[in-house]
């Protein structure tokens, strides 16, 4: 399996049970989501920040603004936070812990399939256009498993 793969899959199980216990803690404590996500953002910003000492010394263009910019942007502020807060709302509210990541976790591959079309570095084949497909397809049948008024 390559390395890329195997990381993906402990992220995506990584994402799955931590969501479960994300979703039941929030149910149990009644916490509103803006709080539960910054829980959980302080308690990764203190881990990480921990053991990625050693990797700050390893950055090869500090100096690059735009670099630090699609980072921050990207990272820290739609991904991280409207991103992460958009999580917890729904695992604050849903019935259907499955369903949610399941759409949560396939609009992303789209998303980024799409932005990266839009400027030029992702390739289009018959492959990507069939994943893309493939996954609205199923983010479909996921809706359309669902009883009205939920």
């Amino acid at each position: 399996m390559r390395d890329y793969i195997l990381f993906a899959v402990v992220a995506g199980l990584a994402w799955g049970i931590g969501g479960y216990f994300e979703k039941t803690g929030l149910r149990a404590m009644g916490i509103p989501p803006i709080a539960g996500i910054t829980l959980r953002t302080a308690v990764a910003l203190a881990m990480l920040g921990l053991l990625s000492i050693p990797a700050w010394k390893m950055i090869q263009n500090p100096s690059d603004v735009s670099a630090w910019v699609m980072i921050v942007v990207g990272g820290g502020i739609v991904a991280g936070s409207f991103g992460m807060w958009s999580f917890y709302k729904s695992l604050s509210i849903t019935d259907n812990l499955g369903v949610t990541l399941a759409i949560a976790f396939s609009v992303s591959p789209l998303a980024g399939t799409v932005v990266g079309l839009i400027r030029g570095n992702q390739p289009m084949d018959w492959k990507t256009a069939m994943g893309m497909i493939v996954i609205v397809a199923g983010i479909v049948i996921l809706q359309l498993s669902h009883k009205p008024g939920k």
